[in-house]
């Protein structure tokens, strides 16, 4: 009989990831494979976007927001290499170097309602917003003592 469960343990897990997984993948209604390629279990807006790294806390903010909004994320700008992070602009020392920021975007989902939602999520620490721009900046730094939300960058 044990060795009966022994069996049946990792099949039972099997299945239950792939009921989990096809329920992500129908978020919403909108087809984002149709859309948008997945790198590392995300979508990512183009092929130059690096998601190996994110760190799993900022993982989990991204995976709440697709809960909350009933749509996949898009990553813009995942993690970058020190060259990359200057020849985009990023600030010296940038949390995308760490693994502990994101840009990004919910198709559908109207950037105040992507950056009110963040502003209630304890793990995150920074937010920055762009006029012009589709995508919202997400990061899970350490908040100052005394902040009950993410520090805030110009824009927001």
């Amino acid at each position: 009989m044990q060795h009966f469960t022994t069996l049946l343990r990792p099949l039972l897990a099997a299945l239950i990831t792939s009921a989990i997984l096809a329920g992500c993948a129908s978020l919403g209604g909108f087809d984002a494979s149709k859309h948008y390629d997945k790198k590392y279990g995300i979508y990512v807006a183009n092929d130059d976007v690096n998601t190996f790294c994110l760190l799993p806390k900022l993982r989990y903010v991204l995976w709440k927001a697709e809960l909350r909004f009933g749509r996949p994320v898009v990553v813009s700008s995942g993690f970058r290499n020190p060259i990359h992070n200057f020849m985009v602009g990023g600030a010296w020392g940038s949390y995308h170097q760490k693994c502990m920021a994101a840009d990004i975007f919910i198709p559908g989902v109207s950037k105040s309602k992507l950056i009110a939602f963040m502003r209630t999520q304890s793990q995150v620490g920074g937010l920055g917003c762009y006029p012009g721009r589709k995508f919202i900046h997400v990061d899970i730094r350490g908040r100052p003592s005394g902040y009950k939300q993410p520090v805030q960058f110009k824009g927001c």
